[in-house]
């Protein structure tokens, strides 16, 4: 694995370093409140609120994951596994993707997002039920059994997509949590969703890679400003509500640095929903497709939306054992 970071400091840390307790601080959630408010008009006093759930929740012999795998995601919110899936099943999946992206009854659909500024495909939705070819990985015992094995429980997918990154056409994501937005705008309660990403073509160092904040799934960093209606149909191409602040980006970078996984096509990169991630545009003329698979605890399943006045379209939030279709 290639590894960028934003300092020469040590990126591993302890349940030490996570940010004092909240409990006393004007401006903190009581008992009985939203653990995790967001979406404000004010902010709060202090600039992110401490993590209430445990982060791994199974045991080694519960998964595939070894106990060092398991410690580093707890300690860094991700864990990357170059060479995950190779050979003819990366080549077969290179050519779903293909066939999907050229599918000209995708194109303008809701499910089917383009660049802020083009035609070309951004992100494609519900992967795992428009291709029979996504829907077994995505429920293949190797990704399920390490989901569950994180999260303590059994799982079901929550979301699926296909991140597409044209060669110079691709623009880039704002950092972020998922969890923010799936928690202000589809209702997902607690912090028991984890995403696995798979590299179907090479990530390199300029064409975009993800880039993750190591131990920053420790804390929850409340965001500013009201979740405009239909909110998703601006966020999905340019993400501007949502997205924490400079100074709180500063400090926490300041504190853990960032960390760009790259590598050949079919490594594996699971992160945990809280961690903060984001991507450059892509510079090169090489295309950065990876594919999404989020898995959420059958337990916390979404309810009504935190920080919005409705839920988001059902193919940006699947609930457990629901059957969408894109002729929905």
């Amino acid at each position: 694995m290639s590894v960028q970071t934003s300092s020469n400091q040590t990126l591993l840390h302890t349940i030490g370093d996570a940010p004092e307790p909240i409990s006393r601080v004007k401006g903190a959630p009581r008992h009985g409140q939203d653990p995790y408010p967001t979406r404000l008009a004010e902010p709060l006093d202090l600039p992110w609120l401490s993590r209430r759930e445990a982060v791994v929740k199974g045991r080694a012999e519960d998964g595939p994951l070894s106990q060092a795998q398991l410690d580093a995601f707890e300690r860094q919110g991700f864990l990357f596994e170059p060479g995950f899936i190779s050979g003819g099943e990366l080549a077969e999946l290179r050519r779903e993707l293909k066939a999907l992206l050229a599918r000209e009854d995708f194109r303008g659909r809701d499910f089917s997002i383009t660049e802020p500024q083009g035609k070309e495909i951004r992100s494609l939705f519900a992967v795992h039920i428009l291709s029979r070819l996504f829907s077994r990985l995505a429920h293949d015992e190797r990704l399920m059994g390490r989901a569950r094995q994180i999260l303590g429980g059994e799982a079901y997918v929550h979301q699926s997509r296909i991140n597409y990154k044209p060669g110079f056409e691709g623009k880039g994501f704002n950092w972020h949590s998922d969890f923010e937005t799936w928690h202000a705008e589809d209702g997902m309660p607690a912090m028991h969703a984890v995403s696995a990403s798979i590299v179907l073509t090479d990530n390199h160092h300029f064409n975009g890679p993800l880039m993750l904040i190591p131990g920053s799934h420790r804390v929850f960093v409340p965001c500013l400003g009201e979740t405009p209606d239909d909110h998703h149909k601006q966020s999905l191409k340019t993400q501007e509500i949502g997205v924490p602040s400079r100074e709180v980006l500063t400090r926490l970078i300041e504190r853990h640095g960032i960390e760009a996984p790259t590598g050949a096509g079919g490594g594996l990169l699971m992160f945990d929903c809280n961690t903060l991630h984001g991507s450059n545009a892509n510079m090169s003329p090489d295309p950065r497709s990876n594919v999404f698979f989020v898995y959420n605890r059958r337990d916390n399943r979404c309810v009504e939306p935190f920080a919005a006045r409705r839920r988001r379209p059902g193919f940006l939030a699947h609930s457990p054992d629901e059957e969408w279709s894109p002729q929905a």
